[in-house]
């Protein structure tokens, strides 16, 4: 990942201790690069940042026109395996009469507390519906289903991550040069940061447009934006900065450092990676693009917990802060 340049800065008292690096591109409608940070040929894997990408198969094929906007948000998440998701996913399940053997996503530890303390307490085990994306699998199964499709709907020759392969290089406009299995065990395709923009901006547009792949796109980014709560959890970074953007723009994290956003009213996409893969410096880069592009206000809470958070020691005390690097601001 060559060139990539200072985006996020950690301060120790009054030494700069770390440099977080990486790129960032924001795309217009036309798939044109209004900013750069590094080098937007840049090669990355965008891990959960595409779920709405891999949502697209599941409205454009007809499978998914009975989902509710919650469904959809579901779909695109990265949840906590709090009550509000798993409810919500195994009542998903039980309309396709399904149970949670048919996840191919395996088993994961609800990062919710509420969740988690219950299991520890009950001596009981998590399942594959606290998975963070068992939302997103549930779209899968509702799509194996309207094919009639085989049960390993992960495996990369099966036709729903063939759909998904053909939709994310159609709105990336790249071949995707290798695709990587992500911790879900779904294939995660391989793009340049460029390439990821441009997709969120074919989000960012789709309202202009009635073809039906803009149509599901502008579905599944009303979703997101409507439901944070459920693309995420509280406490997380997407749900309070959708919240605090009033709704109005849909941003997504992925594993390792990537962080996208989509911006209807002003027709642009953003997507950034953070080359050493650190969440502490996606959150922060994000916050002050958005920031940037007049969309995220300085001042509130959510952005401020982002772009410049205290570092704190273990009595609490403030030794330090995080702030973007000057290039991003």
């Amino acid at each position: 990942m060559a060139n990539p340049v200072d985006l996020v800065e950690v301060w120790r008292g009054d030494l700069l201790e770390c440099i977080h690096q990486g790129h960032a591109v924001v795309c217009d409608d036309l798939g044109q690069i209004v900013d750069a940070w590094g080098d937007p040929t840049a090669t990355i894997y965008p891990r959960s940042s595409c779920k709405m990408v891999q949502a697209l198969p599941l409205l454009e094929s007809g499978a998914g026109a009975h989902l509710t906007d919650e469904q959809l948000a579901l779909a695109c998440a990265s949840h906590n395996g709090a009550a509000i998701h798993t409810e919500r996913v195994k009542a998903w399940l039980d309309d396709l009469d399904l149970t949670d053997d048919a996840f191919r996503c395996g088993p994961q530890m609800p990062a919710d507390k509420d969740a988690r303390y219950g299991l520890i307490r009950a001596h009981g085990k998590p399942c594959q519906i606290h998975n963070n994306c068992s939302g997103k699998h549930a779209g899968f199964l509702t799509l194996t289903k309207h094919l009639r499709a085989g049960p390993d709907y992960e495996l990369i020759d099966h036709p729903v991550q063939q759909a998904c392969k053909a939709a994310f290089e159609e709105i990336t406009q790249e071949t995707s040069p290798m695709f990587g299995i992500d911790g879900c065990s779904a294939p995660n395709h391989a793009c340049t940061v460029h390439g990821l923009a441009r997709a969120m901006a074919f989000f960012a547009s789709a309202g202009d447009r009635s073809d039906m792949r803009s149509q599901a796109a502008a579905k599944l980014t009303k979703a997101m934006a409507t439901y944070p709560e459920l693309v995420a959890g509280e406490t997380r970074a997407c749900t309070d900065l959708m919240r605090a953007m009033d709704h109005k723009v849909a941003v997504k994290t992925g594993a390792e450092g990537v962080f996208i956003a989509i911006i209807p009213e002003k027709r642009l996409g953003v997507a950034l990676k953070i080359a050493d893969g650190a969440t502490r410096a996606s959150e922060a880069a994000i916050a002050a693009i958005l920031v940037k592009l007049g969309v995220l206000n300085p001042e509130h809470p959510a952005a401020q917990a982002r772009m410049a958070p205290p570092v704190t020691n273990w009595r609490k005390i403030v030794t330090g802060h995080i702030q973007p690097a000057k290039a991003l601001l």
